[in-house]
């Protein structure tokens, strides 16, 4: 990725990435478990430029920041009842968290919804350890934010490989 100053949003969105213990590298192998079907001769290199990409967006990094902060409360057990609980247990009808990684994912267009149902139900990757719920860790919000980032980045690369085959 060429270097360009980063804004102090996108700065701590990625550092609060890493501190809960998600690299680029993890989400570009998402991107290549979406992709490699697609795109036989496509590149780890490739994949973790499209996630570059992704994290540049400030609708990104507003849900990135957000989802990590509501976990970590929930971890501390600094929400008020019932959230408290409901962000804990993960509850599958809450919603919340899926509807702020739809932010993400619409960035790209609809083919990053197809690519996000997919990821969510399969959890390859760092998305398994991310719904560990033995870990003691609240990833409620990042697991689905982490897939989000990883559709998008291949919906980008598929847009930009439809538009290199049709020039």
């Amino acid at each position: 990725m060429t270097e360009r100053k980063m804004s102090q949003l996108e700065t701590v969105a990625r550092e609060m990435l890493l501190s809960r213990g998600v690299t680029i590298d993890d989400i570009g192998e998402l991107v290549m478990y979406l992709q490699k079907k697609y795109h036989p001769s496509l590149s780890m290199e490739e994949c973790v430029e499209n996630v570059h990409r992704v994290l540049t967006k400030r609708e990104v990094q507003n849900a990135l920041i957000t989802g990590i902060q509501l976990d970590i409360l929930a971890e501390k057990k600094m929400l008020e009842s019932p959230l408290q609980e409901i962000i804990e247990r993960d509850e599958g009808l809450y919603g919340v968290d899926e509807i702020l990684a739809l932010s993400i994912v619409n960035v790209y267009g609809s083919i990053g919804f197809t690519n996000y149902g997919y990821i969510d139900k399969q959890k390859p990757g760092i998305l398994l350890n991310l719904n560990d719920k033995n870990s003691g860790e609240c990833h409620t919000f990042l697991d689905d934010i982490v897939g989000a980032i990883a559709a998008a980045a291949s919906s980008r690369l598929a847009h930009r490989h439809q538009h290199e085959e049709n020039e």
